[in-house]
């Protein structure tokens, strides 16, 4: 018909091979994103920024390595698909708990400890964590972020003090403070030199002197990565001097098992409760997506003789972290 006019084809978008190029760059960032992490895991070290904060989160990293194999091997790209199932399989290979620590003690069962550690966030969990003592019954608490407006007074309170008559209550700031509680008499032994205290004491049990040591290192932000690892490497030698009395160390450690520094601490013979137990990969923080996103930070370590039998996740309101409990038993 005269004057017609023929429709115009509609957009196509980008060419077959700008859409490859595009994919295999998305493929390539990705894996670079990963292979940092990864190669520092491997190396057994922690890197600088941003590889510690990344480590934390280490197998969360299966999702950018499967979507750059996915991306690479969808555009035939040899070199990227083996490079992203080379970052698959290295993730999946660091996901098993850290094999470190010694043997269990095989002697005589002397007593039956309950353990707990919480970290209040500036204090903001302190009803959270009465109501936690009240119904867990710890014998020893190991708390952080203690502040001296809301924690401290109410771990003065009468209740708590006839159920913990024993205690260390340290720290000035609202981050700073901490405190050690026990059921069981205890003498004040020195403290861990850090930003944010982390008090320690022996512990009589039954006879047997336990040494009990609260634990918050300042965290690997930007910049502070080598206060982080410094810190950490002070309570790496506490539990490399403990000697053979019975050792518990806990409290918000800011690393998980993917970091050296924490790690190195395992390597002195104490042994992660909650991977013994099969809650290695439980996150702890933050607890607004724990679980099922987050990272183990938080643990209680324990010389060989004390076996862990059961270790379980506390949601505590007011708090970004979730408190843990360790049942275990204490041998002779």
């Amino acid at each position: 018909m005269e004057g017609a006019v023929p429709a115009s084809p509609g957009p196509e978008g980008p060419p077959p091979r700008v859409r490859r190029k595009a994919a295999r760059w998305a493929a390539g960032l990705l894996l670079a994103l990963v292979s940092g992490p990864l190669l520092c895991r491997a190396c057994d070290v922690d890197g600088v920024t941003p590889v510690p904060q990344l480590l934390a989160f280490l197998p969360w990293l299966l999702a950018p390595a499967g979507a750059a194999l996915v991306l690479a091997a969808g555009t035939r790209w040899a070199v990227g698909c083996a490079w992203g199932l080379a970052a698959v399989l290295g993730t999946l290979y660091f996901l098993p708990p850290y094999a470190a620590g010694g043997a269990a003690a095989s002697g005589p069962e002397v007593a039956r400890l309950r353990v707990l550690t919480a970290n209040l966030e500036f204090g903001g969990a302190t009803q959270g964590l009465l109501e936690a003592l009240r119904r867990e019954r710890p014998d020893l608490v190991s708390v952080q972020e203690c502040s001296p407006e809301e924690c401290a007074p109410a771990l003065d309170g009468a209740e708590v003090r006839a159920a913990y008559p024993y205690r260390i209550v340290v720290g000035g700031g609202r981050a700073q403070g901490s405190a050690l509680l026990s059921r069981f008499p205890l003498e004040p032994d020195g403290a861990v030199r850090g930003t944010l205290a982390m008090p320690r004491a022996r512990v009589r049990v039954a006879g047997t002197r336990l040494l009990f040591q609260v634990v918050h290192p300042m965290p690997p932000v930007a910049g502070g990565v080598e206060l982080w690892r410094t810190e950490l490497g002070r309570v790496r030698a506490v539990a490399a001097a403990r000697g053979e009395a019975p050792t518990v160390i806990a409290g918000d450690f800011n690393a998980s098992q993917d970091h050296a520094a924490f790690r190195a601490v395992l390597d002195t013979g104490v042994r992660d409760s909650a991977a013994l137990v099969g809650r290695s990969r439980t996150p702890t923080w933050p607890s607004l997506t724990a679980p099922p996103l987050g990272a183990q930070i938080d643990h209680v370590l324990l010389s060989p003789a004390l076996e862990p039998r059961r270790a379980r996740f506390l949601d505590l309101p007011g708090t970004d972290h979730r408190g843990l409990v360790v049942d275990a038993v204490l041998h002779g």
